[in-house]
């Protein structure tokens, strides 16, 4: 939907609202906004009797989107009973910037530096997910070397992500030292990341078949000393943790998503996999190279908080172990498609041959021809399935995409959580299920 003005922009935002409040007072309701400030237009809380008056003994509390706790501007509105939540809905789009729009109006390689401020805690794997889609659509595969430092690069996002995951739900119950604790580790990954690419937050280290550049042996080298150490780390930190009377009282048995419901809502990566639900699309449809690596796909059966925050400190093993198997097995070869017509040259060929800077200005200029057609391509991130549907009607701009955003679905399941719950516990599901509102909102 493209909104061309104020008068439109509030009409549509005066529905939703009216919408959000029916719901959550579950009672038909008219709402206007008068210099910024919402009343109700039929007198809906006037009219009624008091003893059918659902505000008479509940609240309605608003949680967000300026809320610290709330994990990014995500904003909850909430009916209590005391401090019982009786009803819950989170409400989305407060940090949207339309980047599926801005995806259809430029080239595949243009839109790269756009993905990693998606889910900006692990920037690396949506950049790969990213140049999947694009060779998906384009019908192009990448060399073997550079499949293999893909697949590394998402493993060690996964890490890092999954700790700040497990440090925030333990900030979230109120162990701080842990977050810095976590923070350390993840400090060592940056430098790591930094070495690899240049950059340490924004990436944009993948291209449209292979990657920017090789990884080099001091970033080997640092990569083996951080995973050397790396165990002895995460012992200290779930023995703290996992063992903690607070921490395990304030998780266990709080805000259940039962495997079906979980199925329902259409919920993946390590929520599912809390619920019990054995389900990873390394494994299940394999991509780059983890047909050629030895991991398990971690489930859980207790579909509560601390399940979650099990399966997330249990992944982080597995990606510890994949790295170590990527390491050693990583092959000699080419990092990118020698193929000017879909892929970039290496800035020593356009600089020294014609024909190489002659097709650099025509894939700035005109982008990679996409055959027409629609493919859809998903990985497992770290928050679970990252999607991108791409249409071309054949030229070099997509005609449209569409990002199926891990955690955007996942909130989905955020009343389900939270209904029954105590309102503290509102904060720590959130925090169970990692949302990052870049990604969600798009």
């Amino acid at each position: 939907m493209n909104i061309q003005s104020a008068e439109e922009y509030q009409r549509i935002n005066k529905i939703r609202q009216e919408k959000i409040y029916q719901k959550i007072i579950n009672k038909d309701t008219s709402l206007e906004f008068v210099n910024n400030d919402l009343t109700n237009k039929n007198k809906f809380f006037d009219d009624v009797s008091l003893e059918n008056d659902p505000l008479e003994n509940e609240i309605i509390l608003n949680m967000g989107p300026q809320h610290p706790a709330t994990h990014g501007v995500l904003r909850v509105l909430l009916k209590i009973n005391g401090e019982t939540v009786v009803k819950g809905i989170p409400e989305l789009g407060y940090l949207h910037r339309g980047v599926e729009k801005l995806a259809e109006n430029m080239g595949l390689h243009q839109f790269l530096p756009y993905t990693d401020r998606l889910d900006y805690l692990s920037p690396l794997a949506n950049n790969v997910a990213w140049v999947l889609a694009c060779e998906n659509a384009i019908g192009i595969q990448a060399p073997d070397r550079a499949n293999w430092i893909r697949t590394l690069c998402c493993e060690l996002a996964r890490i890092s992500s999954h700790l700040m995951a497990f440090g925030s739900m333990a900030m979230d119950s109120g162990a701080i030292s842990m977050l810095v604790w976590i923070w350390t580790e993840r400090e060592k990954i940056y430098d790591i990341i930094e070495l690899l690419c240049g950059a340490r937050f924004t990436t944009s280290y993948t291209r449209i078949g292979g990657v920017a550049n090789d990884i080099s042996s001091e970033t080997i080298h640092k990569l083996k000393e951080f995973l050397d150490q790396f165990p002895e780390k995460m012992k200290f930190i779930k023995k703290v943790i996992l063992r903690n009377r607070i921490f395990v009282e304030r998780f266990s048995g709080v805000c259940i998503l039962k495997p079906e419901r979980a199925i329902a809502l259409g919920i993946t990566g390590p929520i599912l996999r809390a619920s019990g639900i054995n389900r990873d699309l390394r494994r299940d449809t394999p991509y780059l190279i983890y047909n050629d690596l030895d991991f398990d796909v971690i489930t859980e059966k207790d579909c509560d908080n601390y399940a979650r925050a099990l399966v997330r400190i249990r992944e982080i093993e597995e990606s510890h172990k994949m790295l170590y198997q990527i390491i050693d097995k990583m092959p000699k070869g080419e990092i990118r498609r020698d193929d000017n017509k879909t892929t970039f040259s290496c800035k020593k060929n356009i600089y020294t041959k014609m024909e190489y800077l002659i097709s650099d200005f025509h894939l700035a200029d005109k982008g990679v021809p996409i055959p027409k057609g629609e493919t859809y391509t998903a990985v497992e991130g770290s928050k679970g399935e990252l999607g991108f549907f791409i249409v071309s009607n054949g030229n070099g701009h997509p005609w449209k995409v569409k990002i199926r955003s891990a955690s955007a679905a996942n909130l989905q399941c955020l009343s389900e959580l939270i209904e029954g719950s105590m309102l503290a516990d509102v904060v720590l599901a959130i925090g169970s299920l990692d949302p990052i509102m870049g990604e969600a909102d798009k």
